[in-house]
């Protein structure tokens, strides 16, 4: 799908506020109410706008414990991989699962309430799946910047 100006800036407005009304949008952009209804149903259809979600202050519900863990696998087997990003994505506590390139395999962004649930959440979960070589964990001192806006 081709994007113009005004589903870009239909966009950016929807990624600072999901919640924006379409009235809203309409008095910001200079179109009808129906144009601009139109446009968000084009982008939510053809998959340019995947969902809209609530963004939750993670020290408000005791979760601000953040990891980023990097996974080795013990061998690149179409086979272990798969096993592997099967069964981590079923794991609540992991937020984002990256398969990258370099020294690890994989890194992982981890949330949970602190140091002791993140070694039980390793000791329990993580490093129970087979096929893990070895793991690194780097934690989050100071977040100085997480956005989910992307610039159109």
């Amino acid at each position: 799908m081709k994007l113009d100006k005004t589903d870009n800036n239909i966009l950016s407005y929807l990624q600072k506020d999901s919640k924006i009304s379409i009235k809203q949008l309409s008095v910001y952009l200079n179109l009808s109410n129906t144009a601009i209804y139109e446009r968000i149903k084009k982008l939510e259809k053809n998959g340019v706008i995947e969902k809209y979600v609530a963004i939750i202050n993670k020290e408000k519900i005791d979760r601000s414990f953040v990891v980023f863990c990097q996974i080795k696998l013990v061998q690149h087997k179409h086979e272990y991989v798969k096993k592997f990003e099967k069964e981590v994505v079923k794991f609540d506590e992991v937020l984002e699962c990256y398969n990258v390139s370099g020294e690890y395999d994989y890194i992982l962004k981890i949330v949970v309430k602190n140091m002791k649930a993140y070694r039980e959440f390793l000791n329990s979960k993580l490093t129970t799946l087979d096929h893990i070589s070895s793991t690194h964990s780097t934690f989050i001192i100071n977040e100085m910047k997480n956005t989910f806006v992307i610039d159109l």
